[in-house]
């Protein structure tokens, strides 16, 4: 499936924004099969009994997506996800022939001693210098020896083809079974939110606990 190109999908993006608000009221949009064969392995963040679980989909070259994650998703982890209500999924969702993002997300995943979390924060926070113009390679090197890998996990990790193959399906899915069109998409539980503030999500875990 091919998926839109990147100024289409930023323009999706705001109208599906737009859209998810009528007279004010964000509404949500039930899905099913949230947690049916997903192509990827879900790394959890929090209590994996949480009553809630917050999925969300996912750029990691999505200036939007490194909003989310450094605005809005400190103050959901303290109040939900540090005291065992809540716990996070972030799926990868790279754009169609996003190769950057491809190989963040990638990495991310081979992070080892569960540092996947670590490693998309540093990621997202180094965005500007390895989503931007020039060579990313030294500077997700950088990064991927932080996280304890040597060059040659590196190299054998970008050079994983199961690894992309199931980061482009799990991709591919979201689009075609849970109407994914823009980054970042967020679910309470089954209910993927019209709009990903932190009030609406805030209201949105309240309402399912």
């Amino acid at each position: 499936m091919k998926l839109l190109d990147r100024r289409k999908f930023m323009f999706l993006s705001s109208a599906v924004a737009l859209t998810g608000i009528v007279g004010g009221t964000v509404h949500a949009q039930t899905v099913s099969g949230l947690f049916d064969d997903i192509p990827l392995e879900d790394n959890v963040m929090g209590d994996i009994n949480a009553k809630v679980t917050i999925v969300e989909y996912a750029s990691m070259t999505c200036p939007h997506c490194k909003s989310f994650h450094e605005k809005i998703l400190p103050g959901i982890k303290e109040k939900y996800i540090d005291t065992g209500k809540v716990k996070y999924i972030l799926r990868p969702f790279p754009f169609d022939g996003d190769r950057r993002g491809e190989a963040a997300f990638m990495l991310a995943e081979c992070a080892p001693n569960n540092n996947y979390y670590a490693m998309i924060d540093a990621l997202f926070s180094t965005q500007n210098v390895w989503a931007g113009q020039g060579n990313p390679v030294p500077e997700l090197l950088r990064l991927s020896k932080l996280a304890g890998m040597t060059e040659a996990d590196f190299k054998a990790c970008l050079g994983n083809q199961d690894l992309l193959t199931k980061i482009v399906d799990g991709r591919n899915k979201a689009v075609k079974d849970f109407n994914v069109r823009a980054t970042p998409t967020v679910f309470v539980n089954d209910e993927k939110l019209g709009d990903s503030t932190l009030d609406s999500l805030s209201k949105a875990i309240e309402s399912a606990l």
